[in-house]
């Protein structure tokens, strides 16, 4: 299946997710617990369903590795699904979070949808095919900024859930980029972090602990929209790998610099 194929069910599959998420916003909340401080919601069930249920009918058989219900299928080709990036932005009615889903063919990002239902806006990208955000009005091509100084970028992080032992060292590079560049933020949803990366609206996203689900959309939205992606060490990103930062190519070496510093 090419890439457009495969975009082009990330989207449907996304959209439906999404829509969910929507749907169910205002409605009370029933909020379990994965680990000490990681919810789950009844949402992110629903609209893990609304997605599986799209790929099912689109490409049966296929693999699928969704953060709920684990891995299913087999296959070169898997579908990658956080139908709720942002739990806990969205069991508290913050509304920063995403429902995304990207497709790897031999552990390659070669799709991925990346759908903000509170802003109507859904950020698609295929491999070679460039990256774009989708809204009623229309659509525009996405490009990472031209930042290329820490002191002109303002940039995103967010902190582990589960791996407590590695607070210390994000919380240090935390207060570093602070230091170094015009501003920080840490919004909640790495999927929408990677998105606003490749729309231009931040400069540079970093984060321990991440999950293939949390990033393969971004990862390849940010690639699509002419960034740069690795791991802290400069060394080439894998969806397993725990580790990220995506950046403008003349910004990107200046993030890892810091970075490799405070290993």
């Amino acid at each position: 299946m090419n890439p457009a194929a495969l975009r082009d069910i990330c989207i449907v599959a996304a959209e439906a997710g999404a829509r969910v998420l929507r749907d169910l916003r205002d409605r009370p909340r029933d909020v379990r617990f994965k680990g000490r401080t990681d919810l789950v919601t009844d949402a992110d069930k629903a609209a893990e369903e609304a997605v599986l249920r799209i790929l099912r009918e689109r490409a049966p058989g296929t693999k699928v590795l969704a953060e709920e219900s684990g891995a299913q299928g087999e296959g070169d080709i898997c579908f990658v699904v956080d139908p709720l990036d942002g739990t806990t932005n969205y069991a508290h009615g913050i509304p920063i979070f995403a429902c995304t889903v990207g497709a790897e063919e031999n552990g390659v990002v070669v799709a991925g949808c990346t759908v903000d239902p509170m802003r109507g806006e859904t950020f698609v990208a295929g491999r070679g095919l460039g990256a774009e955000v989708r809204t009623e009005t229309g659509s525009r091509a996405l490009r990472v900024s031209a930042a290329a100084e820490l002191v002109e970028a303002v940039l995103c992080t967010g902190f582990p859930y589960g791996d407590r032992d590695k607070l210390p060292r994000m919380i240090a590079a935390f207060g570093k980029f602070t230091e170094l560049a015009r501003g920080s933020r840490r919004l909640g949803s790495a999927a929408i972090d990677l998105a606003w990366v490749a729309a231009g609206r931040l400069d540079g996203f970093w984060e321990l602990g991440l999950k293939p689900w949390d990033v393969a959309a971004g990862q390849l939205l940010v690639e699509e929209a002419g960034g740069v992606v690795t791991r802290f060490d400069g060394s080439p990103h894998r969806l397993a790998g725990g580790e990220i930062v995506a950046a403008p190519p003349a910004l990107h070496p200046k993030m890892v610099q810091v970075l490799s510093a405070l290993r």
